[in-house]
């Protein structure tokens, strides 16, 4: 009986020590991992197209007597919202701010030579969802001139804008291909190194940006997403 007992403890003893010995072989073996890592980037771009425009349509009047300058900007607003209507312009994609007044007169660092006394300038924006249509009407707008009414260029604090309101819906697929990109670049980098790609250690949510393709085209969206990634490696 107690040599028996001797041999079961000794089972017990021999299982206990592969036992252990396996746990401190995936301890040591998960410890190498660890140190074994690739940390890539991955890229995903597109172009697309601005979704919604935003386009102030700026023009002024000079003179002496207020009481008529006021009747000419108005003159110039209505001419300008049937301009709009008439080639599809909706009313509530139409801004109408107040007429801005400067009293040159009044202005200390102007010459008292002026040959008017007032400034006024109407400001009129489009905002719309509809990019093209208004980007045709913009292409048309010296026909306001034989109406009468000049459009003032070149305002650098009433600039035609683009935006692109679709971007929230095309951030999850975006990094998804970002996050693709970088594991084929990490799957390269095992390759070579003749390991095999682990699990994802890290990984940030990535950095997107929004910017015109270019100078001339600002209605055209080039969108970037650069995403980090940490991928550990086995053999």
């Amino acid at each position: 009986m107690k040599e028996k007992e001797k041999i079961i403890s000794a089972a017990i003893i021999a299982i206990g020590i592969v036992v252990l010995g396996m746990f401190l072989k995936a301890g040591i073996d998960n410890f190498t991992e660890k140190d074994r890592k690739v940390t890539v980037k991955g890229l995903a771009e597109t172009e697309v197209k601005a979704d919604k425009i935003t386009w102030p349509i700026v023009s002024k009047e000079l003179g002496n007597d207020l009481p008529e300058l006021y009747n000419r900007i108005a003159s110039k607003q209505q001419t300008i919202k049937r301009f709009l209507m008439a080639n599809g312009i909706t009313a509530d994609e139409i801004t109408i701010n107040a007429p801005q007044v400067v009293d040159l007169s009044a202005d200390q660092y102007s010459s008292n030579n002026k040959p008017y006394r007032y400034n006024i300038t109407l400001i009129i924006t489009v905002t719309s969802k509809h990019v093209d249509r208004v980007r045709e009407i913009i292409s048309r707008q010296g026909e306001l001139l034989k109406q009468g009414v000049a459009i003032v260029a070149g305002d650098y604090s009433n600039q035609i804008t683009y935006e692109l309101q679709s971007f929230k819906k095309m951030k999850p697929k975006m990094m998804s291909e970002a996050i693709e990109n970088a594991q084929q670049t990490a799957q390269q980098f095992a390759k070579n190194s003749q390991s095999k790609l682990n699990k994802i250690v890290s990984a940030d949510q990535g950095q997107f940006s929004i910017d015109n393709r270019d100078e001339n085209t600002p209605w055209i969206k080039r969108v970037r997403v650069v995403t980090t990634v940490t991928y550990s490696l086995k053999d």
